[in-house]
């Protein structure tokens, strides 16, 4: 539900905008869809709603480009509805969708049904759509018609596309429309059993494992033909040390590569699998303590630009079967805020500015978004969150629970997410 109001003043909030590096406590006002004035507003006849945020953070609303809502197609894991009301309980308020449903997001037709139903939602869904026809890999979707009809970016994730030339062909046009292309990594020579690292828990429990080569040989790969073509790369879910490495090297050459590392990779290793089960089963897996202190170097240094969740809900009877019959994927949208600020500001390795640059403005670039910012003239789209506040993970507004998280405790309790200047009912 959406509680309507023309304006709404945000008094005595921790204000931070990470593109500015604004960081003081003052006030905001949102009139309409738009960011008014940001500084003391004295005056509140006329305002409809005033929110008063001491002890709060306002920041801009936040951003996912990697989540899978399951429409059309898996509604009985996710829909557009129960996707959204989990990202506004997390904090966002704009996401990017995955073109892995029922039917594969290829053609204007498919778009368009997607997108004139996101216009009803209470949050920003952006749709991606595929690089190749029906995610077979190997001819390219008409990337010129999908651009006209408002798609900003595409992607086959899910899968990894193996034809070298292929890649290089969509890469070329994703160039030509400025837009991102993004890539999931993991080549299947490498790969025994998906969903758990090759080492020593896929050892113990006697399974095939997926090794960490299977994300390196791709990102090696699609880095030296990012720095060929000139296109916005997005390398996904990073896993991997060495995938860290050639992403840092491909950037010293000037591509123009993006990475995203997931709230699950700076969290946990392959040693979670043994305790959670299938929750912890996901593509790429989690892997080594080592791999995860090289991803959180990766966000420190800002090879890793981007905080993204994969949220992959799945149904509990699927999270039930067995390790090597389970489906691939956790929740994550709703949890990735407060793990943030757990596991890497609360733990000294970023700032609270830094994780916010990474689930804002970072990831707004990357798809060329207007949002992202929290300045006067820009879209009214903010979380204001309690930095401070330990809550429990324990009730989800996604359809589905597959997530290693419940019963954590964690920091960071969202508050408000206001969206075009109308707050959404958490």
């Amino acid at each position: 539900m959406i509680v309507e109001a023309e304006m709404i003043l945000i008094k005595n909030a921790r204000v931070m905008d990470p593109e500015s590096g604004f960081d003081q406590v003052t006030d905001i006002l949102l009139d309409g869809k738009r960011i008014r004035q940001i500084g003391k507003v004295d005056d509140v006849s006329g305002i409809e709603q005033v929110i008063d945020a001491s002890g709060m953070i306002a920041a801009p609303g936040l951003i996912d480009v990697h989540v899978h809502f399951r429409d059309p197609g898996f509604t009985y894991k996710e829909d557009l509805q129960t996707g959204s009301a989990a990202a506004a309980a997390g904090g966002f308020t704009t996401v990017v969708c995955m073109a892995n449903t029922k039917p594969v997001v290829d053609s204007v037709d498919i778009y368009k049904e997607i997108e004139d139903r996101c216009e009803q939602l209470p949050i920003k869904v952006w749709q991606a759509a595929a690089v190749s026809k029906g995610f077979e890999g190997k001819e390219l979707t008409d990337m010129d018609a999908l651009y006209e009809a408002g798609v900003r970016g595409f992607t086959d994730d899910g899968i990894p596309l193996m034809d070298e030339k292929l890649v290089e062909e969509a890469m070329k046009k994703a160039k030509e429309l400025d837009v991102p292309i993004s890539l999931h990594e993991e080549d299947p020579a490498y790969i025994k059993q998906p969903g758990v690292n090759q080492g020593k828990v896929s050892e113990q429990l006697n399974y095939g494992g997926a090794s960490y080569l299977a994300e390196a040989v791709m990102v090696k790969r699609d880095c030296e033909l990012a720095v060929k073509t000139g296109a916005k790369v997005d390398i996904q879910h990073i896993s991997s040390g060495v995938a860290v490495d050639y992403v840092k090297e491909a950037k010293e050459k000037g591509a123009n590569v993006y990475a995203e590392a997931s709230p699950h990779h700076f969290t946990l290793t392959e040693e979670a699998v043994l305790k959670y089960g299938t929750l912890a089963r996901m593509n790429p897996p989690l892997r080594t303590e080592e791999d995860r202190q090289r991803i959180i170097k990766g966000l420190q240094e800002g090879t890793i630009e981007i905080i993204a969740t994969d949220h992959a809900p799945h149904s509990k009877e699927e999270k039930d079967k067995p390790l090597d019959q389970a489906p691939s994927g956790i929740t994550g949208i709703e949890t990735s805020l407060a793990l943030g600020v757990t596991e890497l500001v609360e733990k000294g390795y970023l700032s609270m500015m830094q994780l916010l640059e990474k689930m804002t403005i970072n990831p707004a670039k990357l798809y060329n978004m207007e949002q992202g910012r929290l300045q006067e003239g820009k879209p009214a789209d903010v979380v204001l969150f309690d930095p401070e506040e330990e809550w429990e993970v324990k009730e989800y507004k996604s359809k589905a629970t597959n997530s290693p998280f419940t019963g954590w405790k964690l920091k960071g309790k969202v508050k408000y997410t206001i969206c075009d200047g109308k707050i959404i009912e958490l």
